[in-house]
């Protein structure tokens, strides 16, 4: 089990980027949040190792057709809990 805290920068907000990436996170059973944030969109993602990578390479190659990432982030958290649901915020 693994945790990321994922930021995604480009054009993504308001191209149902957060939309795209729940319908991602249900997928891959991943738990956790998308948010968006001042100018970028913010994930904190949880799951087994080959899923989270699964999820992570298919939301930084742009999650919502219209999307068009330019750079990331992604930092690894440690597991301090374990979530139940992915939220959109």
């Amino acid at each position: 089990m693994q945790r990321k805290h994922i930021q995604v920068f480009g054009n993504v907000r308001g191209v149902g980027f957060r939309f795209y990436t729940a319908r991602i996170a249900n997928q891959y059973d991943i738990k956790g949040t998308v948010q968006n944030v001042d100018d970028y969109v913010d994930i904190y993602a949880q799951g087994e190792n080959e899923a989270l990578y699964q999820f992570t390479q298919s939301v930084i190659e742009g999650a919502s057709p219209a999307s068009s990432v330019s750079t990331y982030n992604i930092e690894d958290l440690n597991v301090d809990e374990l979530l139940t649901e992915f939220k959109t915020i």
